[in-house]
C-alpha cells in the first residue's frame, strides 16, 4: 500500500480515530485482557531475547514496544514470506508473503515474554481483524507472532488458548503464530516514523493513542524514551 493510501482515510474522515487501541483493560474486548497463566520465569541475569511482532503498520508497533519497560529494540522489517531482501514496495503488492513486522530485542530479567504478549493484545492492534488493521487492507498486515525458539510457541500458543476459552474478544482471535525463518530490516525511512513524523495525520490518529494507552493503563510496562 503507497504512502499516500494510509494518508486518505484521515483526510476523508478527520473525526474518526481507529479503535484498535484496546489498551490493558480491553477497551473493544469483551472483558478485561488478563494476564498470561503461562509464562517464562524472570530470568536472574540480564540478557537477550528476541521475537518478532506483526500486526498492521509496523510504524504503531514499533512505536508501542519501543516504550516498553525490558525492550533494548524494537525495528520494523518484513518476516513471514518466501522472497529475499524484499523492499516496501515489494511487500505492499501482498504478493510476496511477508507481513509488515517488528522484531523486538527483549532483556528477560526486566520483562517477561506474557507481558510483551499482553501489550500485544491489549495495546498493539486488534487481533480478531483478518488481514486488516484500521485503515490499512491486505495479508501483510495481517496479525502475527514469529516465534524464535520452542519456549515462546509454548507461551504464545498458550495465551491465545487463553484469551480464547475465556472469552475476551467479542470475534475469534487471528493471529498466526509461526516460526520465524527470516526478518529483513525495513528502509531506513520506516525506522521511528512516529519518532520523526509525530504530527503525521495517520500517526495522530492511529498510533499515538496506542502508545498514550500503553502509559495510561499499563504504567508498570511503560517507560519514556
Amino acid at each position: 500500500m503507497s504512502q499516500l493510501r494510509r494518508f486518505l482515510p484521515v483526510i476523508v474522515a478527520a473525526g474518526s480515530v481507529f479503535i484498535g487501541l484496546i489498551g490493558c483493560n480491553g477497551a473493544i474486548a469483551a472483558n478485561k485482557v488478563p494476564d498470561p497463566k503461562v509464562d517464562e520465569p524472570v530470568a536472574a541475569t540480564k540478557s537477550q531475547e528476541k521475537v518478532v511482532f506483526a500486526g498492521g503498520c509496523f510504524w504503531g508497533i514499533q512505536a508501542v514496544f519501543e516504550h516498553v519497560k525490558g525492550v533494548t529494540q524494537a525495528t520494523a522489517g518484513y518476516s513471514g514470506g518466501e522472497a529475499k531482501n524484499p523492499s516496501y514496495e515489494d511487500v505492499s503488492t501482498g504478493t510476496t508473503g511477508h507481513a509488515e513486522s517488528v522484531e523486538v530485542v527483549y532483556d528477560p530479567s526486566q520483562v517477561t515474554l506474557g507481558q510483551l504478549l499482553k501489550v500485544f493484545f491489549s495495546v498493539a492492534h486488534d487481533p480478531t481483524e483478518l488481514n486488516h488493521q484500521g485503515p490499512d487492507d491486505g495479508t501483510q498486515y495481517r496479525s502475527a507472532i514469529f516465534y524464535t525458539n520452542a519456549d515462546q510457541q509454548r507461551i504464545a500458543q498458550a495465551y491465545v488458548d487463553q484469551l480464547t476459552q475465556a472469552k475476551v474478544f467479542s470475534g475469534p482471535i487471528v493471529t498466526q503464530i509461526a516460526a520465524e525463518k527470516s526478518f529483513y530490516r525495513a528502509e531506513e525511512y520506516h525506522q521511528d516514523y512516529a519518532v520523526h513524523h509525530p504530527y503525521s495525520p495517520y500517526i495522530v490518529m492511529n498510533d499515538l493513542p496506542k502508545v498514550a494507552n500503553l502509559k495510561k493503563e499499563c504504567p508498570a510496562l511503560y517507560v519514556s524514551r
